[in-house]
């Protein structure tokens, strides 16, 4: 597996990384897929699960709706690296230890046996009945070993794993953070060592030598309307540990790093970078650039009203933004928009949206957009309106490319 290539080249000295795409939306998919020799592609706990999650999916269902992607494209299946994140109780952590470990073990079976690989073992959140304050670390680390067991016995090829219970907050945070916490030496080390223990106690010495990667706090963040970038200086010692372990770190949060943070971020042997509302926001920035275009081209009676629709539907259908955009009504409509959280990534399959985008690249049709509107509106010119989608989330991935392969 290329992941193994990436673990050498890092141990040689060798500035080498590997994108994560954490991301369900197709055009992000046949971009990722496009640009990546190797490419990662990440479901997570909760967009897909046993139940559905929110994309309505099952691993087995992403598996055959990816790989439909890849060949309509003409990428082999055979390449994508599939990778579950989060994969742990999160979905369910208001329930009591046994019922939400015991659909997380469920789910992690349906994982290896639908071809995901690549296994991001996160039982670091406190469950319903468990001690109040932060879970303790050896709990989490031996429940994270049971999420392993059942993964080795549910698929007979070789899984590659990742550990870590300093995960940052799935999709950023929701406050400015001065002086972002980066994870310590001890604290990583502690981490690795009960791992270690867990997987042993269960007989697993086989599993922890597939043991790829630990998720740290590598000092990066964003939020609504800011980004905490990465600083060398402040996780020296955490990238000069790693370098006496057999394995390398996984950032999650990346999204928004400039590319230099990005190529720093792999040189300090945070190889593994995950990335997806970066994503989805850019996606988004394509439509609403389109939408404009669309107002100055087509009669008023037959435009899209896409953002119109987009932020009525938000606002009827809270509850995947309610929790997470504070304030007062005008500035939680302002973040349905244009929040770096990007919540409205979960709102793009909703049938209004849907039928509102698919009137809108029906107005704009198959042709080069005005070369005049294109350049107000996208900075660009000379695309449609389908490649303009495409250009702007190929623009991120590209940043991503370039900092994980030195040559590129």
């Amino acid at each position: 597996m290329y992941l193994d290539e990436v673990l050498a080249a890092q141990k040689r000295g060798e500035a080498v990384g590997i994108t994560s795409v954490c991301s369900a939306h197709p055009v992000v998919l046949r971009q990722s897929l496009e640009a990546f020799k190797h490419p990662l592609i990440e479901a997570t706990c909760n967009q897909v699960n046993q139940f559905g999650g929110y994309t309505g999916m099952t691993p087995a269902a992403f598996v055959t709706f990816l790989r439909g992607l890849a060949r309509e494209q003409g990428t082999d299946p055979e390449s994508i690296i599939l990778g579950g994140d989060h994969l742990g109780p999160h979905v369910w952590q208001d329930e009591p230890a046994r019922n939400a470990m015991a659909k997380a073990r469920d789910m992690i079976a349906d994982y290896a046996r639908a071809g995901f690989t690549k296994l991001h073992l996160d039982c670091s959140m406190r469950l319903a009945d468990d001690p109040q304050g932060y879970l303790d670390p050896g709990v989490a680390a031996r429940r994270a070993a049971e999420m392993a067991s059942v993964a080795e016995q549910s698929c007979q090829d070789p899984l590659h794993y990742v550990i870590g219970t300093e995960v940052p907050h799935p999709g950023g945070v929701m406050g400015a953070q001065e002086g972002l916490h980066v994870s310590g030496v001890d604290d990583t080390r502690q981490t690795v060592d009960l791992h270690r223990k867990a997987f042993e106690e269960l007989g697993l010495q086989a599993a922890w030598e597939r043991v790829i990667a630990v998720v740290v706090q590598p000092g990066v963040e964003f939020g609504d309307d800011f980004v905490v970038p990465y600083v060398h200086e402040a996780a020296r010692a955490l990238s000069k540990f790693i370098e006496e372990q057999p394995v390398i770190y996984e950032a999650h949060s990346t999204d928004y790093q400039t590319p230099q943070a990005l190529r720093e971020l792999v040189r300090d042997h945070f190889a593994i970078l995950k990335v997806g509302p970066a994503l989805t926001f850019a996606y988004r920035e394509g439509l609403f650039a389109l939408a404009m275009i669309e107002n100055e081209c087509i009669p008023v009676d037959r435009r899209s009203n896409l953002i119109q629709v987009v932020e009525s539907t938000m606002l009827d259908s809270p509850a995947y933004w309610k929790d997470y955009y504070k304030g007062a009504e005008g500035e939680q409509a302002f973040k349905c928009k244009f929040s770096l959280s990007d919540r409205v990534r979960y709102y793009w399959t909703f049938p209004r949206i849907q039928g509102a985008i698919e009137t809108l690249l029906a107005n704009l049709g198959e042709g080069p957009l005005p070369y005049t509107l294109c350049s107000q509106y996208l900075g660009e010119a000379g695309l449609t309106a389908r490649q303009a989608l495409q250009w702007k989330v190929n623009k991120v991935l590209m940043d991503y490319k370039r900092a994980c392969t030195p040559t590129a």
